[in-house]
């Protein structure tokens, strides 16, 4: 078998599993969520190596086909995926086919599930600014009869906001498509998750002003709790027009 042929998944993860230079499998997507897979879903498969290992089985790095899609790096290159970046979520949620760490590999994907005190503090800052002003906006356009921008920037300040909420829960936010099974299964803090999905589609569909201002109520009593008062002041007299009447 060369590098160059198509390789279904059980056949690679054997051929993996037969490798010394292999030290973790880790499959992501679909797959690794329960209840998620489709006759669509394929095997996301990262073969993570020892560092500084040599094997043929670099030669598989992005082979890709309707069956496994492949990733193969090294174990520094596996800590640093998604640190930060778009792969960090799915890696949190991945999931373990191989580990020969003795619990390593679970290890790592256990670091990128939860963001550091500081990291977390910073980003729910900078979220809360962006969800602040996109919910502003949708407010003040509707306020003057720009509804297409009033529900454009009402749908931009539900983006912000549920990076906003899972910052404050130190965690990164999943994926659209995984957001009902996230928060199923991993509710956020203080939040009903059944009322907040109910919200977050009425404002993303709507851009109704009114559960905006609902919504905002308990997102400033989170912030101000989480020490982000600052940032909601910052917006002066303009935050009576972003809360509820």
């Amino acid at each position: 078998m060369t590098a160059r042929q198509p390789l279904a998944y059980d056949a690679f993860v054997e051929l993996a599993s037969a490798d010394p230079a292999v030290v973790g499998l880790v499959l992501k997507g679909s797959l690794a969520h329960e209840g998620m897979t489709t006759e669509h879903s394929d095997h996301d498969l990262y073969a993570v190596l020892a560092d500084g290992a040599t094997t043929a089985l670099t030669g598989f790095a992005g082979h890709r086909t309707p069956e496994p899609d492949l990733v193969v790096l090294s174990l520094d290159a596996f800590r640093a995926a998604g640190m930060p970046g778009f792969e960090r979520y799915a890696l949190a949620r991945a999931r373990i086919v191989l580990d020969r760490l003795d619990g390593g590999i679970a290890r790592v994907l256990a670091a990128k599930a939860r963001l550091d005190p500081d990291e977390a503090f910073r980003d729910a800052g900078g979220w809360l600014d962006a969800y602040a002003n996109s919910l502003y906006r949708s407010v003040k356009n509707d306020r003057d009869g720009h509804a297409v921008a009033a529900r454009l920037d009402a749908a931009d300040s539900v983006r912000f906001l549920l990076e906003l909420l899972c910052a404050l829960d130190r965690r990164p936010r999943p994926y659209s498509k995984y957001l009902e099974w996230e928060l199923a299964r991993f509710p956020l803090p203080g939040w009903d998750t059944g009322p907040l999905l109910d919200a977050v589609d009425r404002v993303s569909a709507t851009g109704d002003v009114s559960a905006q201002r609902r919504l905002f109520t308990p997102v400033e009593v989170a912030a101000r709790a989480a020490g982000h008062g600052a940032v909601l002041d910052a917006w002066g007299e303009d935050l009576d027009l972003m809360r509820r009447e």
